[in-house]
């Protein structure tokens, strides 16, 4: 996101852009209330019927584990092969409530070992062998901090990508500030795969 923020700036020097982090709920209420024009978001997890969002990318989730765990010999997983295994639940940004949803689609449950809020904590575990978590492409390193590597593995049931987009109000006229944002946006992750789809 930094690097997209300064090229906006770059780009669009009258466009004043305010950056704030917020849960789910509050991104929602600050758009409803107006004190946000816009937000970027994860569009799955929107759930107010008077918020537009629109999906810019799909950012894949794979199986991560160890490079020394058994499972790294296949080249596909079901997740009852993973539901064996002990898992490690990320909980920050509704990830939880995302993933029960595909395990439950599939009759299957998690043998959850850790819960943990931390992406870095994951890798960190991941890679040392305590356990296994499905996570999107997006956020994968193929190193922890501690310089171990993390591989990733397709699972073959039906698991929802994680879908990043732009939200605001429905009624909410868009001002030229923030249809210049949505043109950044839509510039960046839309046009070159309608580019590479005409081809």
């Amino acid at each position: 996101m930094p690097n997209h923020l300064q090229r906006l700036e770059h780009w669009h020097p009258d466009v004043a852009i305010e950056v704030h982090e917020q849960e789910r709920q509050a991104i929602e209420q600050g758009l409803l209330q107006g004190r946000f024009d816009m937000a970027v978001v994860l569009t799955a997890n929107i759930t107010h019927p008077d918020i537009i969002s629109e999906t810019l990318f799909n950012s894949e989730r794979r199986l991560w584990l160890s490079s020394h765990h058994p499972l790294c010999q296949r080249a596909s997983v079901s997740l009852a092969d993973v539901a064996q295994e002990p898992y490690i639940l990320l909980t920050v940004d509704e990830a939880e409530q995302s993933a029960m949803r595909y395990w439950e689609l599939a009759g299957q449950q998690p043998n959850v070992r850790i819960r943990t809020s931390s992406v870095e904590a994951v890798r960190s575990m991941v890679a040392n062998g305590s356990g296994v978590a499905i996570l999107s492409d997006l956020v994968h390193r193929p190193w922890s901090l501690e310089g171990k590597r993390i591989e990733t593995i397709t699972v073959t049931d039906t698991v929802t990508p994680m879908s990043v987009g732009l939200a605001w109000h429905r009624e909410r006229e868009l001002s030229p500030a923030m249809q210049a944002f949505r043109n950044y946006f839509h510039d960046a992750f839309l046009a070159p795969q309608q580019l590479s789809a005409r081809r």
